[in-house]
């Protein structure tokens, strides 16, 4: 814990002292309190929506760091936003795989039809828009994450009716995974505090386990094969014959 004189944070009582509560225990499962940086960086953004200046002076003081080395942590991923972020992430994959199977035309018309552009808020305040670079789900491409969760082999067609959902209130479910939270509750949960979310929804899917199925063919095949040769002793009787 922090030696230097704790500072204003510019949270309420109650918050401050929620946070505390929450902090003590995330700092608690690390040897070196300054260990606890990014899970504490999450603990503050699921509380205001970002990593705001006071929630810095709050992680600085608690760790006995300086203000500018926790925003150097904070600038450097772009999982911790410098200001409010909507309550739903709307990432589409523009890498190589994704933008040449539709991704770019997808985000193009995202773009268009939310009035937005890269890490920009819709003014609702329900949306971010992003670019985002790679999802490791090749197989499932073009695909569009919400606050993590996968939307795979999207089209803007249905990137669009994805979008319009959120703001209406209509949630989609995730083709694989969790069901959909707030950026905020998300946070908390990459703060490392269970929501009960785990294990919902189904998890790798046909494409995913494609490669694996075909391991195992070649695996029963080749011990089908060795089994066939095992059982057949004449085969050599008959050539000396």
């Amino acid at each position: 814990m922090s030696q230097h004189t704790s500072r204003p944070t510019g949270f309420d009582s109650a918050t401050l002292t929620r946070l505390q509560a929450d902090a003590a225990e995330i700092v608690a499962r690390y040897p070196q309190a300054r260990s606890a940086l990014l899970p504490l960086l999450h603990l503050v953004q699921s509380e205001e929506g970002y990593v705001s200046p006071h929630g810095i002076e709050f992680c600085a003081d608690l760790l006995d760091l300086t203000a500018a080395e926790v925003a150097g942590v904070v600038t450097f991923y772009t999982q911790y936003k410098r200001r409010p972020n909507g309550e739903y992430t709307v990432g589409v994959c523009t890498n190589t795989l994704c933008a040449i199977m539709g991704g770019d035309q997808i985000f193009a018309t995202l773009k268009d039809h939310l009035g937005v552009g890269h890490d920009e808020t819709t003014d609702d305040g329900t949306i971010t828009l992003e670019h985002l670079e790679c999802n490791a789900a090749c197989d499932y491409a073009p695909v569009v994450m919400v606050n993590w969760e996968f939307f795979d082999n999207q089209t803007p067609e249905s990137a669009t009716a994805l979008v319009d959902g959120l703001r209406s209130g209509d949630l989609p479910t995730p083709t694989r995974g969790a069901s959909l939270c707030t950026f905020k509750q998300v946070s908390r949960v990459l703060a490392g505090f269970y929501d009960g979310r785990a294990d919902e929804g189904p998890a790798a899917g046909p494409a995913t386990l494609a490669g694996l199925e075909i391991y195992r063919e070649q695996q029963e095949a080749e011990r089908e094969g060795r089994h066939s040769v095992r059982k057949s002793p004449t085969t050599e009787k008959d050539g000396d014959a």
